[in-house]
């Protein structure tokens, strides 16, 4: 499933083409994806303006003229792809429709937003833009890891008195907003932390130095344009890069990368989710 950075690299991509601009026109071509759609979901977004495009943890809100935000979660394997641009940011003409097209969005600039799913566990609602953080998918997400409400004093509070394993802790969205298995793997490979070990026995100072660290990775995987292992796609199609980096994860089998360390890069299940880890250099 997309992580913050997938997501944040969708909504930079589609800032230029839907910001400020009209929806000309929406195609809903099936009644639902994960949940049914909301009533009259097309009518509700044909001529509306775009005046914002905002994330928060891995759902796209798209604040409309209406006064209504359009809520998208990409779901496992659903993509935003964009064609026709005017400003030739773009370089595909509008592809033939596909089979998992499910929603099409025609801009009044020449550009079309397709959101493609063919497992269609993502997701899209509408709600008023003045309660958006109200609504029950965003309502109990913690800060977001690169706002300033996420810092150690408060990671260092949320943490406290958890016997969760630290992985299960940063996987909870109230904990902190839009963090998934591939950063938080790499994050505590870079931290020297073990996912096993309980999240409320970690050291203050180690709690501290993590803030940093989890920052840093994800700014990274951002600007790489994400991690693309099965579905992912940027809006122009192409594929995300940060995976190439990868220290731990995916890697089991693998040597360290730790120069001096001889182990090899582990993975156990933890709460039905593989962690990666060095059992030498994280403990």
């Amino acid at each position: 499933m997309p992580e913050l950075p997938e997501v944040e690299t969708v909504r930079r991509g589609l800032t230029p083409a839907m910001e400020g601009v009209q929806i000309a026109r929406a195609d809903i071509n099936r009644p639902d994806l994960r949940w049914p759609f909301p009533p009259r979901m097309a009518a509700r977004l044909t001529g509306q303006t775009v005046l914002r495009l905002r994330r928060r943890s891995k759902y796209i809100l798209a604040d409309l003229a209406s006064d209504e935000t359009l809520l998208v979660h990409l779901g496992m394997s659903g993509r935003m792809l964009i064609s026709g641009d005017p400003l030739g940011q773009f370089l595909h003409d509008h592809p033939a429709p596909e089979k998992h097209d499910h929603v099409v969005l025609h801009m009044a600039n020449g550009a079309r937003i397709t959101f493609n799913d063919p497992r269609r566990f993502g997701a899209m609602d509408l709600m008023e833009t003045a309660t958006s953080d109200q609504h029950p998918l965003l309502v109990k997400l913690g800060p977001e890891p690169l706002g300033n409400a996420f810092n150690e004093s408060y990671l260092q509070a949320a943490l406290k008195g958890k016997n969760t394993p630290i992985k299960s802790a940063l996987l909870d969205q109230r904990i902190v907003a839009g963090l998934g298995n591939i950063y938080v793997c790499e994050a505590l490979y870079r931290a020297r932390i073990s996912p096993k070990r309980r999240a409320g026995q970690i050291s203050a100072a180690r709690v501290a130095a993590l803030v940093p660290i989890i920052r840093a990775v994800i700014a990274e995987a951002i600007e790489a344009g994400g991690s693309s292992l099965r579905d992912f796609r940027q809006t122009d199609g192409e594929l995300g890069y940060f995976q190439h980096r990868f220290d731990v994860y995916d890697r089991e089998g693998h040597p360290c990368r730790t120069p001096g360390c001889t182990r090899i890069i582990a993975r156990i299940t933890q709460s039905g989710r593989s962690s990666f880890y060095c059992p030498l250099c994280q403990r």
